[in-house]
């Protein structure tokens, strides 16, 4: 999986890297190692999250689409309705 980030994106992470490895596993990484160590990371386990967010989208999606009718119903005949001030409740269809 290609990096998605922006140079400045890229840079923030590897300073990011730097810092863990120094604080954490009081290991001095240098910007190279980081950049090698974030493009590993990201071929490697950047799938699963890809696909996790494909998951949620396609969860999203089925929820939206399972009432598409009811959410994008739109009334038609209302000319007269609305000429004569009658507010009446729009209705999704029944199927």
């Amino acid at each position: 999986m290609d990096l998605p980030l922006s140079k400045e994106q890229k840079a923030e992470a590897i300073q990011s890297i730097r810092r863990f490895a120094t604080e954490t596993l009081e290991s001095e990484l240098s910007d190279l190692h980081a950049a090698t160590l974030l493009d590993y990371f990201f071929k490697e386990f950047g799938p699963f999250a890809f696909n996790e967010g494909v998951k949620e989208a396609q969860k999203f999606l089925i929820r939206f689409s399972e009432d598409l009718q009811g959410t994008c119903f739109q009334e038609p005949l209302k000319y007269w309705k609305e000429q004569s001030g009658s507010k009446g409740v729009a209705r999704k269809p029944q199927d």
